[in-house]
């Protein structure tokens, strides 16, 4: 059988930024070549980054990523690498699809190219658009009807991005009607938890249904409010795992193949499904007989709590980098929620970027600031003490304020005083919210919700504990100082805007609550099936209620990285004004 060694580059790219994005293509080709490899691909809209977004109707944009496409592939000749089948995404748009209503304008589309010898050997359109959860690309793109197919040392390797292998039919059985010997699939596919196991059922079920190997490339990294955990993946044809990149690590995952001979006809022009092939022959002989040096193997795999804590880490990282940050601010009150984000922000940018604010009021306790500076000196932080007395105080004899609208000036002196600095200093400020306070409302506007990015915004209350008692046991157990103080994870919560307050003064306790949210939130159940499910009807209202009317304040919640199935956001798009109540009386 031919033999083939494959570049599988799982790397992050910036959206726009296409002249540093082909400086990536080139280094990671050149390392690729360097090794050996007969073929190199890189991760679905490579060129651009992933997701455009209305970037996709702006035809200048369009235009420049077709330059640079060709750009790319004449500086991998004049660098010695074009011999060595390139494969990437980037944005292209159709020449042959008429306008019409319901056509994205300018008809673009998400496309792949095989770069070689300085030219555009083939180019191709995704032919499955998703379009649910954060994913609009019918809005964007038009489809591909193809099934690429390109012959590489005697291999004949069919093409697919993405959605082609989510969804049923389509380029999965025609790489089968191909006779292709691999199907290459790029992708951008966002991290969401648990989605690694249901990726995997995936690809070994498509290698079975192609009949052929299967490699799977992932791409890495973060954007906006979304984060990608890598974990490309190789099968054989029977669908058992060959390779296996790590998680949330930039990889070019190198591997030696035997596969199948191609047929001495190719099959161009076949039609099957409604997808004509397109058979491109780069090199029809197969390579010279070599010792593999590659033989796969699979990256050690991260339980729940880590792959969570590390999206996290991952998806700020990306925002502070790519948005042009160095530092970042937070508002230390000596909680679990803002102890877990500081955590979070030392490991993505080091404790050396990170700037604590703790902003005492006549009720925080002395623990809470004790427990701040603990926080401080575990993990190395800058902290600072502002007393917001007297500013509150100064309001206080200006206006009359009582009950809910004075526990609120609090957080709002303490929001002003965070944006003042950021001003000032330049850092970015990290809002501390977590899924369950955005669900039920418990924010104050213009307070406790300021800052440009909420890292555990898709993180329910118990996930919080989860990840902290996770981070606290993982620097144990490698030796290190636990960054979270005991005391912010035992005591409980609260908002010390008032004597003795406590969460559950307002809230039901955060295990029910958060099943209940659940249910609600990502699961879309109405109140008889929660009611079902054993929670206590006037709860289930009382809950639900919570939640719809607080839609108002999470469009206003700044962004932040997307861990679970629905996260609140592009997910889950419900009307601010809406007077529909599950228990049907009126809103």
């Amino acid at each position: 059988m031919p033999q083939l060694r494959l570049a599988l580059n799982q790397i992050d790219a910036t959206v726009g930024d296409l002249s540093g994005n082909a400086d990536a293509v080139l280094r990671w080709t050149r390392h690729g070549v360097e090794q050996g490899a007969h073929l190199v691909a890189f991760p679905e809209m490579m060129l651009t980054g992933y997701p455009v977004e209305d970037l996709a109707l702006r035809s200048s944009f369009v235009a420049a990523s077709r330059t640079a496409l060709r750009d790319l592939a004449a500086r991998l000749r004049d660098e010695g690498l074009g011999d060595v089948p390139v494969v990437l995404g980037y944005l292209d748009r159709s020449e042959d699809t008429p306008a019409r209503a319901g056509l994205p304008a300018g008809a673009p589309r998400n496309a792949a190219a095989v770069l070689h010898r300085g030219e555009v050997a083939l180019s191709f359109a995704k032919h499955h658009l998703p379009n649910y959860g954060v994913f609009d690309e019918f809005r964007y793109f038009v489809r591909g009807d193809t099934m690429p197919v390109v012959r590489v040392g005697g291999v004949d390797v069919a093409l697919a991005i993405c959605e082609d292998l989510w969804q049923d039919g389509g380029r999965v059985p025609a790489a089968r009607a191909a006779g292709a010997g691999l199907l290459l699939s790029i992708n951008a596919s966002p991290y969401e938890v648990a989605k690694d196991d249901t990726r995997l059922d995936l690809v070994r079920r498509r290698a079975t249904e192609a009949g052929c190997a299967l490699a799977y490339l992932a791409m890495v990294g973060g954007q906006d409010e979304l984060v990608f955990d890598g974990d490309s993946i190789v099968v054989d044809a029977s669908g058992e795992v060959v390779a296996r990149a790590p998680q949330f690590a930039e990889e070019c995952l190198l591997l030696d193949l035997d596969l199948p001979a191609a047929a001495q006809e190719p099959p161009s022009g076949e039609t099957y499904d409604g997808l004509r092939i397109d058979h491109r022959i780069l090199s029809a002989a197969p390579v010279a007989p070599y010792t593999p040096e590659y033989p796969g193997g699979e990256a050690e795999r991260m339980e729940d709590a880590e792959e969570m804590y590390r999206a996290l880490v991952t998806g700020l990282a990306a925002y502070v980098r790519k948005n042009g940050f160095r530092s970042v601010l937070i508002g230390l009150s000596g909680g679990i929620d803002s102890a877990l984000v500081a955590a979070i922000a030392c490991d993505a940018v080091g404790a050396e970027n990170v700037y604590g604010l703790a902003m005492p009021s006549r009720y925080s306790s002395e623990h809470s600031l004790d427990d701040a500076r603990e926080l401080a000196d575990r993990t190395g932080l800058s902290l600072r003490t502002v007393p917001i007395g007297p500013m509150f105080d100064a309001y206080m004899a200006s206006v009359e304020l009582t009950g809910l609208a004075e526990e609120n000036l609090q957080s709002r002196l303490r929001g002003t005083l965070l944006m003042a600095v950021s001003n000032q200093e330049g850092h970015l400020v990290l809002a501390p919210g977590n899924k369950s306070e955005l669900a039920v409302g418990y924010s104050t506007l213009y307070g406790d919700s300021v800052g440009a990015y909420g890292p555990i915004k898709d993180l329910y209350k118990t996930g919080v504990y989860r990840l902290a008692r996770w981070r606290n046991d993982a620097a144990a157990r490698s030796g290190g100082t636990p960054p979270i103080p005991e005391n912010s994870i035992t005591k409980p919560p609260s908002a010390e805007l008032s004597p003795g307050q406590v969460d559950t003064d307002s809230l039901p306790d955060y295990d029910t609550l958060d099943r209940v949210l659940e249910m609600y939130v990502d699961g879309d159940r109405g109140r008889a099936e929660i009611v079902a499910a054993g929670f206590g009807p006037d709860l289930v209202t009382r809950v639900l209620k919570l939640v719809d009317t607080a839609e108002y304040k999470r469009r206003q919640y700044p962004p932040g990285t997307k861990i679970s199935p629905k996260g609140f956001g592009k997910d889950r798009r419900l009307p601010i004004t809406n007077r529909w109540r599950e228990d049907g009386l009126p809103g």
